[in-house]
């Protein structure tokens, strides 16, 4: 899916500060506030803020910046890296996954007036593709944005879904099971998912970022080390009611193996598991 990252890495990269670093909880508030001031200022001063937006100042927030696109795509100012791409029409590239992210900016707007659209990036600080939103809004035929990278999942937050999502198993199996598997379920958090396998037959219940995996045979995964770690999932809590396990896995935010650190609960007849990545 990313065979075309190295070839567009360069431009690829034209959004993303050099010095952000991915993983700061508190980035969505920040780029939401820098939103609502760049709006209030472009409605002040019209396209003499767009300058202004391109300049070190007022709208570098940290690692945040703004950037404006007029409503055929064409890139009028970026405070980041992204300055390169003034003056070009950006309407039709795409993300590392091929997605046309700015495409669905520019029809959001077009429609609702605002938004925010998620997309995969390359982040210069560590080299992988991640996760990242931008909120934007549009004034007059200027769509105003600032985008952040989201967070990896820590070991507190996997511990704490692990704890919903077993609650939410005690109360409706059936039901939990469906939140589970859903993308934009509220059981998905960053790079954090619910995957559940029966005790009895081995079979995925619920996975959270792949639910083709569901009803299928747990077993014969196999980690990128060779690991049998499905089968060590099942007898750590053979005897008891929880525990954890490591492996390497693949991350499907970043798309590249890492090690990942699972907690285990034993609800029922279900092995219930979320993962955080400690890499």
């Amino acid at each position: 899916m990313f065979r075309k990252l190295i070839a567009a890495g360069a431009l690829l990269s034209f959004l993303t500060p050099t010095a952000f670093a991915a993983g700061t909880p508190d980035e969505g508030p920040r780029a939401q506030a820098l939103l609502t001031k760049a709006v209030a200022y472009y409605k002040d001063k019209k396209d003499l803020a767009l300058g202004t937006f391109s300049r070190q100042g007022d709208f570098i927030n940290g690692n945040l910046y703004v950037y404006v696109l007029d409503a055929k795509g064409t890139m009028l100012a970026s405070g980041g890296s992204s300055s390169v791409l003034i003056d070009r029409n950006v309407a039709d590239m795409k993300d590392a996954a091929g997605k046309p992210f700015f495409r669905e900016m520019l029809d959001t707007a077009k429609v609702k007036g605002s938004g925010s659209v998620e997309y995969r990036w390359l982040n210069r600080k560590d080299n992988k593709v991640e996760r990242k939103v931008a909120y934007f809004e549009q004034v007059d035929d200027r769509i105003i944005a600032v985008g952040y990278y989201l967070p990896h999942g820590s070991a507190k937050q996997a511990r704490t879904l692990l704890e919903r999502a077993a609650t939410a198993v005690k109360e409706d199996p059936t039901k939990a099971l469906a939140a589970f598997s859903d993308l934009n379920g509220n059981f998905i958090e960053d790079d954090l998912y619910v995957f559940v396998i029966g005790l009895d037959d081995a079979r995925f219940r619920a996975h959270g970022a792949l639910p083709r995996l569901i009803g299928s045979n747990a077993l014969a995964l196999r980690d990128a080390n060779g690991k049998e770690f499905i089968r060590d999932m099942l007898n750590r809590v053979k005897d008891k009611d929880q525990g954890e396990i490591e492996y390497a896995w693949r991350n499907t935010v970043t798309n590249q193996v890492e090690t990942k650190h699972s907690f285990l609960r034993k609800v029922g007849n279900n092995l219930i598991g979320v993962g955080h990545y400690t890499n």
